[in-house]
């Protein structure tokens, strides 16, 4: 959530940040007039306690007639206190409410608009000219099934569609990636995590994913657990009521677990193959810094990311996210996009987001600078979403007989291989 303080102070600001995300503007002032409440009848609240407090001083003290007049005012103030009372946890409870429904507040340099509206900063890599290489590449599904890697047929029978098993070298393939993928990390600084796949509803809406998002979220309703479309919600929590002192920021944690998504709204989309699933496994940054801290944290973060699509040797370009394209927590956001052949465009791989002090405030972690406790920032980073990597990584690197060139940094964990074969039918 936002500082009410800078809602006070500078409110057109607030609007400017709704009206860029597409958001009702609306809110503002709702959140502005709650406020008002709030604190007006606070102050009440306060002035009302202060008064019978007094009161019970002068009560034992004051004679027959007086006491019975003071009696009767104690009667009246403690009525008043009571209404007093319910009428600030009211409108602190509307105020919580409608500031938890406003978004982070949106960096003045992210290019305003839709999906469509991002801003190109740079490219990395070479495309591959199949036709000078003298064939037609193939999807990575097919490629998947001639190395018995890729099983849509069966996931779709066990679970459903949106569901695959990666099998044999598929398999290996992904403890490849994931294992070079911390190694990196790792070798970065990060503490490597492996984290809980459920987490309570606190975290879930702590770091905004109850949102806009929650249509995308799994909850099974017996345990009012949720499962979590990324690692960067338990990561997010993993302080939650926390104070942090200074010296020990930044905090880096590289987070591997399975993530669910509904993907609802996704009808048609992306139905061949493993490109948009309902379950598949990541590793995850995630940074605690002080504020002042964050933007060059989230530059540091997309670096790693760069290293990492450069080390798997894929052609990419990096964009910044407009304004409209933006999740709630985030008030800049950078992608990676992979270029992916057969569908002749960049596809998100990885991304990564600068969510400035609007998770810690929700989920109260601060950090203790001297005498003064504030709130910190935080900012995530996917470094690895394995089937978008693998999809990225099989069309790529494959040649015309099928096989799949491996990329080097991968080679250790796949026991030296350098080229994944076709198998049998």
């Amino acid at each position: 959530m936002i500082d009410l303080r800078l809602l006070r102070e500078d409110p057109d600001r607030v609007r400017a940040s709704q009206r860029a995300r597409g958001e009702d503007v609306a809110l503002v002032d709702a959140l502005l007039s709650a406020d008002e409440r709030r604190r007006s009848s606070g102050v009440r609240f306060d002035e009302l306690r202060a008064e019978q407090k007094q009161l019970g001083k002068l009560i034992p003290k004051a004679g027959a007639e007086e006491k019975a007049e003071l009696l009767g005012r104690a009667e009246q103030l403690k009525a008043d206190v009571k209404a007093a009372e319910a009428e600030r946890d009211a409108a602190d409870a509307e105020t919580q409410e409608l500031l938890l429904k406003l978004g982070n507040l949106v960096h003045p340099d992210v290019p305003v608009g839709g999906e469509e509206d991002f801003a190109t900063l740079e490219t990395h890599g070479t495309i591959r000219d199949f036709g000078a290489e003298g064939f037609e590449p193939k999807d990575h599904l097919e490629l998947g099934q001639l190395l018995g890697a890729i099983d849509v047929e069966r996931g779709a029978k066990v679970s459903g569609s949106r569901f695959y098993f990666l099998t044999g070298v598929g398999a290996l393939l992904e403890l490849a990636l994931v294992n070079a993928a911390i190694a990196q990390a790792t070798a970065a600084g990060f503490t490597p995590m492996l984290t809980p796949a459920l987490v309570r509803p606190q975290s879930m809406a702590g770091t905004g994913f109850l949102g806009q998002a929650a249509q995308d979220v799994y909850h099974l309703d017996k345990d009012d657990l949720y499962l979590v479309g990324t690692s960067e919600v338990p990561l997010a929590a993993y302080h939650m009521d926390e104070i942090i002192d200074a010296d020990r920021l930044p905090l880096r944690y590289a987070g591997f677990s399975p993530c669910f998504r509904r993907e609802a709204g996704s009808h048609g989309k992306d139905t061949r193959g493993i490109f948009r699933v309902h379950q598949f496994d990541k590793v995850e940054m995630f940074s605690y810094v002080a504020p002042e801290d964050s933007q060059a944290e989230h530059q540091r973060l997309l670096e790693w990311e760069k290293q990492w699509l450069t080390s798997l040797e894929l052609p990419f370009r990096v964009i910044d996210v407009a304004s409209g394209d933006l999740g709630s927590s985030a008030a800049r956001k950078f992608d990676c996009e992979a270029w992916i052949p057969t569908q002749g465009k960049y596809r998100e791989l990885t991304s990564t987001s600068d969510c400035t002090e609007f998770q810690a405030r929700r989920l109260s972690i601060r950090v203790r600078d001297g005498k003064q406790v504030k709130p910190l920032a935080t900012l995530n980073g996917t470094l690895c979403a394995v089937p978008r990597t693998i999809v990225a990584i099989l069309e790529n690197h494959q040649q015309a007989d099928g096989s799949v060139r491996v990329p080097e940094v991968l080679r250790p964990y796949l026991g030296g291989r350098q080229v994944l074969e076709p198998v049998a039918k």
